[in-house]
């Protein structure tokens, strides 16, 4: 048989079947050789994961308007720079954090269905090259009994 094409798998393709994507939740450990990389590391990681929850917001809330009575007495000018200063930036860094958590998650439930669809989009090829080779088999043979059906001209 005649082979028409020849099918050269991509190295990708087999990367894919080794390695998954990688998560949030993987990167999170860190395992550099210097210890204070990894202590850093650890004790921000720590420090966020407290902070960013909706408890660390209303602590934070509750905290702010402890300071707000002595700001309304002061007047205006000391309103406006608790609400900026203390207010928001005590709420909204753990109101932040949180929502960055929920977009991490989503973007890792993402990376796993294009995982996925990469996968099955490779299986899908493989299927289609089979396909093909059965095809190149078929019309290898058709040309075969073609070419015996024709008379041979002398030469």
């Amino acid at each position: 048989m005649n082979k028409i094409y020849e099918y050269v798998r991509h190295p990708r393709a087999d990367e894919l079947r080794v390695s998954p994507p990688v998560t949030t939740r993987q990167i999170r450990r860190v395992n550099h050789p210097n210890i204070f990389v990894r202590f850093n590391a650890r004790f921000g990681l720590k420090i966020t994961l407290a902070v960013g929850t909706m408890w660390c917001a209303y602590v934070f809330t509750i905290l702010a308007l402890f300071a707000l009575p002595s700001a309304i007495t002061q007047g205006t000018y000391f309103v406006i720079v608790w609400l900026s200063s203390s207010f928001l930036q005590l709420v909204l860094l753990p109101i932040i954090i949180v929502g960055q958590n929920i977009q991490a998650k989503a973007a890792d439930r993402r990376s796993e269905d294009t995982y996925k669809d990469a996968e099955a989009v490779l299986h899908e090829a493989a299927e289609i090259q089979a396909h093909l080779l059965a095809q190149d088999a078929a019309i290898s043979d058709i040309l075969t009994r073609l070419e015996a059906l024709v008379p041979k001209e002398p030469v």
